[in-house]
């Protein structure tokens, strides 16, 4: 991870301005239409704060967190943004949040921490809360072109991930594009909502 954080913090200027034409927007719109008014938000991997000043914008409080520093230095620029740093593990909170937003985001966590870090997630939402994931598809895990490591998973294993913690799959959206490396890749942004743990899982 510290690869990861260090490309981070190294180009956050330049990340920022690559995304601030995101695409994602459908997925933000799709959770915001389940969300009470206000709702609290966690932001996890928050970049540059494009999303976290969209949900404050919308009405919403927002948590932003990130890895890197200077991304969050990037939010916390924002207006109404609360930002700060902090890793996956560090999410220790429970019952807090209405909704978590991790888009693309987890896919920099090794396989073996992946299943930790999505009950820490169901442990920190509200019964009945929902969780957006964007994740890029595939197989294996490694580093990218620039030195990123990414953790690759195909879509029937992120449902089985999802309903292990404790998740509802109950949308998703399959597409394609180039990463900051420029490298095309297929991924997926999944909606899934919390189910409390007193809830029989099917």
């Amino acid at each position: 991870m510290s690869d990861t954080l260090a490309v981070y913090n190294a180009r956050a200027q330049d990340y920022a301005e690559r995304t601030k034409n995101l695409q994602e927007w459908p997925d933000f719109d799709a959770l915001c239409a389940r969300l009470p008014a206000p709702a609290h938000v966690l932001d996890l991997g928050c970049g540059p704060g494009h999303y976290a000043a969209r949900f404050v914008q919308a009405g919403h409080s927002v948590e932003a967190v990130d890895g890197s520093a200077e991304m969050v230095a990037l939010a916390a620029k924002r207006p109404g943004v609360n930002a700060r740093q902090a890793l996956f593990h560090q999410i220790d909170g429970v019952a807090l949040y209405d909704a978590i937003w991790a888009n693309f985001s987890l896919l920099h966590a090794p396989r073996a921490d992946f299943p930790g870090h999505l009950s820490r997630l169901h442990r920190a939402l509200k019964p009945g809360g929902w969780l957006h994931l964007g994740m890029k598809l595939g197989i294996g895990e490694g580093p990218d072109s620039i030195g990123r490591f990414y953790s690759y998973y195909t879509e029937a294993q992120l449902d089985e991930h999802l309903t292990r913690a404790g998740f509802a799959p109950v949308s998703r959206r399959l597409s394609e594009g180039p990463g900051m490396d420029g490298t095309p890749s297929r991924f997926i942004c999944l909606l899934a909502q919390g189910i409390p743990n007193d809830t029989p899982k099917g």
